[in-house]
């Protein structure tokens, strides 16, 4: 049956752009500015803190993995003792030919870390983004610490087909980062509702059955509850109305179908649950703010 994270992963269309090196010594601290980017690290040796605005402090040790989808302000520093900020603009910085060292320059670092971003190409991903957790941090999977340093190096080394490379161990990456993040701690969205088996299992009609006349009342028999107890637990962890969700994933669909210029409105129409070309161009300029035509030719 359809996998929704894999849907959601493959629609984003996630691209590796930058990895680097960073460590830090003695008494530092750096604020980034909001970035928009998702953005990753992984902990090598030593330990920090990170601050991610809107979540609590924590304290990253070594084998850990951090990923920010969207990454918003953060301040990541040294364990001890706190020093003030130094603001940094990471939309500013030229692109470090070494590793970036934050305090003492001099002598060994206190930590070592692996970062990067990359962006994704989808132009659906706020959208999908924010069906994930603004913040993921997962201790102890050495697969992902593995796949930060192929891609590390797979950037560093202007191989052929480096781009290809690179996208398929992102979404990779991304896939055991969110694999690996319990679902029934985070925020309402999509890992959540996939931790929940009978939301699920909804979700997983709606993705596999895109082109399907669901109402509530069917989505709410596949998975075996009331239809009030459904709509009620779909909003509880997912976090939107069934119907809303829906909606939002037919049409990133559709701008996927339609950015291919490969089929014919009417097919279009079809693939993603509409009866005519008429009735899907007035859903999808309603949701989308212009027509599916104009969207086409403008992608």
């Amino acid at each position: 049956m359809t996998d929704p994270l894999a849907d959601v992963i493959a629609l984003l269309q996630p691209r590796a752009v930058f990895s680097k090196g960073i460590s830090g010594a003695g008494s530092w601290a750096v604020r980034y500015t909001a970035f928009g980017h998702p953005s990753f690290c992984v902990v090598l040796e030593g330990e920090c803190c990170l601050a991610v605005d809107g979540q609590a402090p924590i304290t990253l040790q070594a084998g850990d993995f951090v990923l920010l989808p969207a990454t918003p302000a953060f301040v990541m520093s040294g364990v001890d003792p706190v020093a003030m900020p130094v603001p940094v603009d990471p939309t500013a910085l030229p692109e470090p030919t070494g590793e970036v060292r934050h305090g003492n320059p001099d002598g060994p670092p206190d930590v070592r870390l692996l970062g990067g971003y990359f962006v994704f190409d989808s132009p659906d991903a706020a959208l999908l983004v924010s069906l994930l957790p603004a913040l993921l941090h997962v201790r102890g999977i050495e697969r992902l610490s593995v796949l930060v340093q192929l891609v590390n190096g797979e950037s560093r080394a202007q191989r052929a087909a480096g781009d290809l490379v690179l996208s398929r161990l992102v979404e990779i990456l991304l896939i055991e980062a969110l694999r690996s993040t319990s679902g029934h701690d985070s925020p309402p969205g999509l890992l959540r509702g996939l931790a929940d088996p009978r939301m699920a299992q909804a979700m997983r009609h709606m993705h596999g059955e895109p082109e399907r006349d669901w109402t509530v009342a069917q989505l709410a028999k596949a998975a075996a509850l009331s239809r009030s107890a459904f709509y009620e637990r779909f909003m509880r962890t997912v976090g939107v109305p069934p119907m809303e969700y829906l909606l939002a994933w037919r049409m990133a669909l559709a701008k996927t179908l339609l950015r291919q210029r490969e089929l014919a409105m009417a097919e279009v129409a079809a693939r993603v649950g509409y009866g005519s070309a008429s009735t899907f161009s007035t859903a999808f300029s309603r949701h989308v703010g212009q027509s599916p035509g104009r969207y086409a030719r403008a992608n």
